[in-house]
């Protein structure tokens, strides 16, 4: 398995629209573990193929506490959600940033696993709020697009001045 890289915002990579999997092989199985090796070391609870650059619609998610309940969502859509909220959310594709959202407190979703079988599940708390973001993502979508203008401006801003330090720092060593 390998650490894949994650984009970062404003990368234009992450605005790119997903195409459905069609291939279900050893390829993508081997993407996927090396997607969930990349959440892992993050550390995160969810990741979107387009986070790491590649356009399938893909994303795995692992919202337990032991670490130990792989989701893998291929082609997912939601069927029905219910209760929007205010939650406290961040990614990472955005750092060092968290701020609040509206995400649906229940979820339904269909979506095909490793292997192209269909299932469906339904989500609550964080692995719906998960759900959700990581669609997003498959979407050409960040959670901040449901921030101001403002804000995102700032959240740049500041992404770009952290890449331009870090490049600094590395050209030092």
């Amino acid at each position: 398995m390998a650490i894949l890289e994650i984009l970062h915002f404003p990368d234009p990579r992450l605005r790119e629209r997903t195409e459905p999997v069609t291939v279900f092989d050893e390829t993508l199985s081997r993407f996927i573990d090396d997607m969930f090796e990349t959440m892992y070391d993050a550390p995160g609870v969810g990741l979107a193929a387009t986070q790491v650059g590649d356009t399938r619609r893909v994303a795995v998610m692992d919202c337990s506490e032991d670490r130990n309940e792989r989701i893998v969502m291929c082609n997912p859509e939601i069927l029905w959600r219910e209760d929007l909220e205010t939650v406290d959310e961040g990614c990472l594709s955005v750092p060092d940033h968290y701020d609040k959202v509206k995400r649906y407190a229940r979820v339904r979703f269909a979506a095909q696993d490793r292997d192209g079988e269909r299932y469906e599940m339904d989500a609550e708390g964080l692995l719906a709020q998960c759900v959700q973001h990581e669609l997003a993502h498959l979407d050409g979508g960040l959670y901040i697009d449901q921030l101001s203008r403002l804000k995102r401006e700032r959240i740049r801003r500041k992404l770009a001045k952290a890449a331009r330090q870090q490049t600094a720092d590395q050209s030092d060593e």
